[in-house]
């Protein structure tokens, strides 16, 4: 499979149309149509359902549309850092969760490119099953973990914060009375929490038993939505403490679990590879303001 026909593949998916992509590869349109027509022979698959003015991805299209834009980033990144460089550069991609303990992640982040302006940085978030698949295809140097998880095909760092979880609710809700949330205040409350929850043995130790019995009306993957569906009172949200705006004017408010229960975070990358200079610089720098 060759990387110029992925990219001209992935012209085409942008534009729907033959016509416009072919300009914007500056070639022929005849040329275009053949090389996707080989590539869909070659493949023994239909990528495109072809209409008059516009056409669309079939099912294996969109499969290999996701597969292609990994593909190609993958070969730039790899090129890039191969390439001879006068002055430092280069691409951080990294990957997280949703946690205010990235915070030191950041601050490094921030000193790298102020020292050095020529490199760029890719935030990709996700749970950690999202994480470590894009760490093991190498679309990902870094990614940082949330919770206790199996980690041995990894190097780790510890990261200094932790987090802790508790209740998002709106302001006027019966429990925002309480200083803190017990595992009896759950019961009979419409929750919804991150898809993983199922799976945190250390909550349902936490609830003493009554998992089985609270009200889970569904699950997000970024708190930002689950928190507008908070705002309108129709359920609570677990998550973690300091991800959304709990100010008087934002109608919510947060209360952590009692007895507290928290999550680490730690910084992970694949044992297989060779990091790159730039990746380098990053560990290093973060290695040295955790220690400080």
């Amino acid at each position: 499979m060759d990387v110029r026909v992925l990219r001209y593949f992935l012209a085409i998916a942008q534009e729907q149309n033959i016509s416009r992509a072919a300009r914007l590869l500056h070639i022929s349109q005849p040329a275009l149509s053949r090389q996707i027509a080989d590539l869909e022979t070659s493949l023994g698959t239909q990528l495109f359902i072809r209409g008059k003015r516009q056409i669309q991805l079939t099912q294996d299209g969109y499969y290999l549309l996701e597969r292609a834009q990994e593909i190609v980033n993958l070969v730039d990144k790899t090129t890039y850092n191969l390439q001879k460089q006068d002055i430092v550069s280069g691409t951080l991609d990294i990957g997280a969760g949703e946690s205010i303990a990235v915070q030191c992640v950041m601050d490094t982040v921030h000193d790298i490119i102020h020292k050095y302006p020529e490199i760029q940085v890719n935030f990709n978030s996700g749970d950690h099953t999202v994480i470590e698949s894009a760490l093991d295809s190498g679309i990902l140097e870094f990614g940082i973990i949330m919770g206790h998880h199996e980690l041995g095909n990894y190097h780790t760092l510890s990261l200094p914060e932790s987090n802790r979880w508790g209740i998002l609710m709106r302001q006027d809700e019966q429990l925002a009375s309480k200083q803190t949330i017990q595992s009896r205040d759950l019961l009979g409350r419409p929750l919804i929490a991150s898809r993983q929850i199922k799976h945190h043995r250390d909550f349902k130790k936490w609830s003493q038993g009554l998992y089985d019995q609270y009200n889970f009306i569904g699950s997000y993957n970024l708190i930002f939505n689950a928190s507008l569906l908070v705002k309108t009172g129709a359920c609570m949200a677990l998550t973690y403490e300091h991800l959304v705006d709990i100010s008087p004017d934002s109608e919510l408010t947060f209360r952590p679990l009692s007895p507290e229960l928290t999550d680490p975070n730690t910084l992970i990358w694949s044992k297989k590879r060779t990091l790159p200079e730039v990746d380098q610089l990053f560990l290093k720098t973060l290695k040295e303001k955790i220690g400080e």
